[in-house]
């Protein structure tokens, strides 16, 4: 089902170029969204903390030297007042540096939230998720570039944001310093010398880029195909699938430790690059201290005093090649970030892209229904759900059509059951009347809002999230309807039982009388009347209540691990019937209940005043619905009217 599309930027090999340098500015915008942010608040408070703590570390540093001046003069009280800064130093530093620690561990999780918040509003705006997940395969494992990849970008990036953004400064200070003890010949030395490692780096960073990001992808396939066994562990079991299943995860494994040991090869080289130029840098800087000195320029000073010249002089042009060694040292963490970087930024291009491809068809998605409440009951309901005019319909990866030239008109009170041989294109008719998919030719209007009192979808695999049982019967809603309180934990049990989900044994026809005693059907409008739900009697209590431990007891559970296929359609009708829509389209939402059931459940939307759009095999269904559309493949299709018995 997945169509190949060509993300932006797809096919090139990842690496540091401009396109790097791109999408790292693009998420620094996410991280840094204005100069009064907390994070750029955070950012100066780390760049003062780390100029302070640098003042500090060159202070320290001189102390050497001025203990060879004190031991070297004999001066106790020298000595004694020296040692009682260099604590006090040594403590202020020790305070600073702590500090330095936490403000980027704070940046880190700051930056995180920013950055995952940033990518959820893309994902979730509309159903870009859905397109993503499956209309493309451009993009592997989003979920795990939005949890995994921030997670690691953020971390590595906070970690060297305290030396990024001190260098500049003591790059300047101690290349001034080291100009005064050394001439022209100590800076010029140590810029030469940072450039070649900069150069040999550039070129062994560039192969460990692409091979990261490879990496990545395998490490979500991998997590995947865990996943996959634990959401289908019981159909496994039952084909008795362990020796194929262990074989094909074994497989994927091979394929991702077989990438990892290429990274760790191509590490390895940069890893002696990155020691070798470290250990270079401490020869250097005596190399540099020891042509003037050979040359006489220091020839009229005391032992004592070119032993103090000699320790400032090393501090300084030790610091400075380290400096420059430390922005070496990154490396490997810089390739870590590229790699993350080209990750991260090509998913949020892909949902930049995927959203304004959509922005039309998805301007009233959200508008159409409140979801954190449901709409007032409207004065005026439209009678007319979906209006079809010559619409065609083709799979996005195939052009072979499903259907041709459909005229369709849903209206209320005329149920519509569409039938067909598997592939025809039932549930790809309903995905376009739900605006999943597009149709490839004609005009397709929905004409009622999404949602309660509207038309609401109960697709053929039941949908569950995590949360307590009332989330399940409310959902998609964020908050109860009507918000009523008590009132409202006895309508959620009623519907239960209307749904079969009761103690006791009961079947549920011999439930059937329950609807009359807990509803009435108040007029809406001209010649037309809503069920709409009052519980009267709070009766028996669920089991499926007496099992999660009440209605907001929130579980431990996978509600696709502890509930039957039944069950599942059980529940997703309790929803249906909370919600009440005036439009309920349902793809084989009874496949795992038996007809008996089945035409109780039917018969309950009916009393509730809902108007069926229903996907199914069965002839039992037919007294259901006023209409029968007939797939049969290659465009061809057959709508005819049921006569009333």
């Amino acid at each position: 089902m997945a169509v190949p599309a060509a993300a932006p930027g797809a096919g090139a090999r990842p690496r540091l170029d401009l396109q790097f340098l791109h999408r790292f500015l693009q998420i620094q915008k996410v991280l840094f969204p204005s100069w009064s942010s907390q994070n750029a608040l955070m950012f100066l408070t780390l760049l003062c903390v780390v100029l302070l703590e640098q003042l500090v570390i060159y202070q320290v540093g001189l102390i050497p030297s001025q203990y060879y001046r004190v031991l070297g003069n004999k001066d106790l009280d020298g000595f004694n007042s020296l040692t009682f800064l260099a604590v006090m130093l040594i403590v202020l530093n020790s305070m600073l540096k702590s500090f330095d620690q936490f403000i980027c561990n704070l940046l880190y999780v700051s930056w995180r939230k920013n950055l995952t918040e940033h990518l959820h509003h893309l994902y979730f705006r509309g159903r870009v998720y859905y397109t993503l997940n499956v209309l493309r395969d451009d993009i592997d494992n989003p979920d795990q570039r939005i949890s995994q990849d921030v997670e690691r970008f953020c971390r590595q990036l906070s970690s060297m944001a305290s030396q990024l953004i001190v260098s500049p400064f003591t790059l300047i200070y101690y290349t001034y310093q080291c100009f005064q003890s050394t001439g022209w010949l100590g800076p010029v030395s140590i810029f030469g010398y940072f450039i070649l490692g900069t150069m040999v780096n550039k070129i062994l960073m560039g192969p460990i880029v692409a091979k990261l990001v490879q990496q990545e992808k395998l490490e979500g396939d991998f997590r995947f195909k865990h996943m996959q066994i634990r959401v289908n562990a019981e159909p496994a079991a039952f084909y008795r699938a362990g020796h194929v299943e262990h074989m094909r995860t074994d497989r994927r494994l091979q394929r991702l430790l077989q990438t990892q040991r290429e990274l760790m090869s191509k590490e390895l080289w940069l890893s002696i690059g990155i020691n070798t130029f470290d250990y270079l840098g401490s020869i250097l800087s005596y190399v540099v201290i020891a042509i003037p000195i050979f040359s006489g320029v220091f020839g009229d000073l005391s032992p004592t005093e070119l032993s103090t010249l000699v320790s400032k002089n090393a501090f300084v042009c030790l610091y400075l090649i380290s400096c420059f060694t430390r922005l070496i040292d990154l490396s490997t963490t810089l390739s870590d970030v590229a790699g993350y970087t080209h990750r991260i930024g090509e998913l949020q291009e892909t949902l930049l892209d995927v959203s304004l491809t959509s922005q039309d068809s998805e301007n009233l998605d959200e508008s159409e229904w409140d979801l954190d409440k449901a709409p007032e009951w409207p004065a005026e309901p439209a009678d007319t759900a979906f209006s079809l005019e010559r619409v065609s319909i083709s799979a996005p990866s195939s052009d072979k059509p499903l259907i041709k030239d459909l005229g369709l008109k849903i209206s209320e009170g005329q149920s519509l059951l569409i039938t067909g041989n598997t592939g025809t294109g039932k549930t790809s008719l309903l995905r376009v009347l739900g605006g999943l998919w597009a149709s490839t030719r004609g005009s397709v209007q929905m004409l009622t809002d999404f949602g309660p009192h509207g038309v609401l979808f109960l697709p053929q695999k039941p949908f569950f999230t995590d949360g307590t049982l009332r989330e399940q019967v409310i959902y998609p809603l964020k908050e109860i309807y009507p918000d009523s309180g008590s009132t409202d934990d006895d309508r959620i049990t009623r519907f239960l039982e209307l749904a079969g989900l009761v103690s006791g044994g009961k079947t549920l026809t011999s439930r059937a009388h329950l609807v009359a005693p807990i509803c009435h059907f108040p007029a809406t409008g001209a010649g037309t009347s809503r069920a709409r739900l009052y519980c009267l009697d709070p009766g028996l209590e669920s089991s499926l209540v007496t099992r999660t431990g009440g209605l907001d007891q929130q579980v431990d559970w996978n509600w696709y691990d502890v509930l039957s296929p039944g069950e599942m359609q059980r529940l997703s009708f309790t929803r249906l019937f909370y919600l009440q829509p005036k439009y309920a389209v349902l793809d084989e939402a009874t496949s795992a209940l038996t007809e008996e059931v089945e035409s109780e459940l039917y018969r309950i939307c009916q009393q509730l005043g809902m108007t069926c759009i229903s996907v199914g095999h069965r002839r039992s269904l037919e007294k259901f619905h006023s209409w029968v559309l007939k797939l049969y493949g290659g465009g061809r299709w057959e709508l005819t009217r049921i006569k009333a018995e």
